[in-house]
């Protein structure tokens, strides 16, 4: 009892609400159980352990799956998990019987360091909240490496609060060296252009206050509730709102590169599929959303469009169609009877190799002829793909089982100009995610902007009253188990 209610005293830790799990009751109950002499005493210890039960179920639910229903939120969500059900019962069993709370508790929690150090991320910025937080840099020009100015001052105090800036407890008002070295520091951990100048979007920033900051922390802990359990030892992830794809090895990142996703407009989904095999000098046929916002206005505009970026028109069985003979006037998208196709080519959309993971979406892993968008520090072009620095790259790890393909050999493929599939022997598993937060191994904070708004949900959905998800969370379990009716309230 006492592992369960100090493990509910500091749930708050993890970024959930111990009320939800009827501390104030348990504790009057505990309270009126230990003065004695009332005569409702055996059935206050029934209350009191019927509480204790329906909290416990409560606070194991939460850790092993989250508090907020993903389903909810984005009801194409496919990364649903279970558990089976006796299982679940026996283990709850016997860590009532056996004092064995903190072990079950320790279990149900995600295993990877991610998790751990998000933790101890939230817990640094609550202390810092608990301190006054940080004061707000005044709006103004530009802040340089060189010049004076009061609001320099302010400068160095908000970079010290954060720990950007460290040692140097100076109130001048020239920006120096350290002060310079501290703004570059606070630019890459908020993904900004490292140029050690305090500009409109470093300050912007600088000014977000801590208690904003400590609920981004929250709502990444909850997507690793969701998701950071049971995974293989092999998977590629894309971490949608850092722009960068990484493929995991034994709970290590053994590749990483730079990738575009979809702009707000177009968002990048979450879902988990498998790479299956890779295409090499893909045609692309133009998706329905493109082709009446971008494709058919551009044809509208300029005859010679579709000449010009290699596309030609064909019906629904894939023969050509003479588009000289297409009034375009008449169509304006949901009513155009063909489909248009890109064919291979270094100017094709999807580059010259493309990443196949089947999905109710029409998105991809895929090179792309744009390679300068790489350069930038926000990465939002695309339509929902997902556009990768190094294919090569990719391909040659995809393809490392198969003793009859090596880099030289996808080169050599991709230079025929031939369009062909390579299927691969082991498909991989790929997750699409969206990540606020990084913790860097030594327990440096990332944080990233919420690029398509998709925080504010969850912290919302935090602080709401519990209930059970509407999908199941076990398997084989009778008509009223977990995650199917509402336990007590309390």
């Amino acid at each position: 009892i006492e592992e369960l209610l100090a493990a509910i005293r500091t749930i708050d830790q993890e970024g959930l609400l111990p009320a939800d799990y009827h501390l104030a009751a348990l504790v009057a109950l505990q309270q009126r159980l230990a003065e004695g002499g009332d005569i409702t005493q055996p059935e206050l210890a029934a209350d009191f352990d019927l509480l204790l039960t329906d909290s416990l179920v409560r606070l194991g639910y939460h850790l092993g799956f989250g508090k907020v229903d993903p389903e909810a939120l984005d009801p194409d969500w496919n990364m649903q998990r279970q558990i089976d059900y006796l299982d679940a019962v026996r283990r709850l069993d016997e860590a009532i019987h056996e004092g064995g709370i903190d072990a079950l508790l320790g279990s149900m929690r995600p295993a990877l360091p991610a998790y751990a150090r998000l933790i101890a991320a939230l817990r640094e910025y609550r202390r810092i909240a608990a301190q006054g937080g940080w004061q707000s840099v005044p709006a103004g020009p530009s802040l340089r490496p060189g010049m004076t100015d009061p609001r320099v001052t302010v400068l160095r105090r908000r970079l010290a609060a954060s720990g950007d800036l460290s040692g140097d407890m100076s109130d001048s008002p020239h920006f120096d060296a350290a002060v310079e070295a501290a703004v570059r520091h606070f630019q890459r951990r908020h993904g900004l252009t490292v140029d050690g100048v305090a500009g409109k979007g470093t300050l912007a920033a600088m000014n977000v206050p801590v208690e904003r900051r400590i609920d981004q922390l929250r709502a990444n802990l909850e997507r690793a509730r969701w998701v950071l359990h049971d995974l293989p030892a092999e998977f590629v992830l894309v971490d949608i709102a850092g722009f960068k794809v990484r493929f995991y090895r034994d709970g290590r990142v053994i590749w990483e590169t730079r990738a575009v996703v979809g702009r707000p407009a177009r968002t990048t989904p979450e879902f988990k599929s498998r790479i299956t095999s890779i295409v090499v000098n893909p045609t692309w046929t133009v998706p329905p959303t493109i082709l009446r916002q971008d494709l058919l206005p551009a044809v509208k505009r300029d005859p010679n469009y579709l000449r010009e970026k290699n596309m030609r028109v064909i019906d629904r069985h894939g023969r050509p169609v003479d588009q000289a003979g297409i009034d375009w006037s008449r169509y304006d998208g949901f009513n155009f009877p063909y489909m248009i196709r890109q064919d291979p080519g270094p100017e094709n959309a999807l580059g010259r190799i493309k990443f196949m993971l089947p999905s109710k979406y029409t998105v991809y892993l895929h090179d792309t002829p744009s390679k300068e968008l790489f350069r930038r520090t926000e990465r939002t072009f695309s339509s929902g793909c997902i556009r990768i620095e190094d294919p090569y790259g990719f391909a040659e790890l995809l393809l490392d089982e198969d003793p009859h393909w090596n880099r030289e050999r996808v080169i050599t493929a991709v230079d025929s100009r031939e369009t062909r599939a390579i299927h691969l022997r082991k498909p991989v598993v790929v997750i699409l995610l969206y990540w606020t937060v990084d913790i860097e191994d030594d327990g440096t904070v990332l944080f990233k902007q919420d690029i398509y708004d998709r925080d504010p949900p969850i912290i919302k959905a935090l602080g709401e009253a519990f209930h059970f998800r509407k999908t199941p969370v076990t398997r084989d379990a009778p008509p009223h188990a977990l995650g199917r009716t509402p336990g007590p309230t309390g």
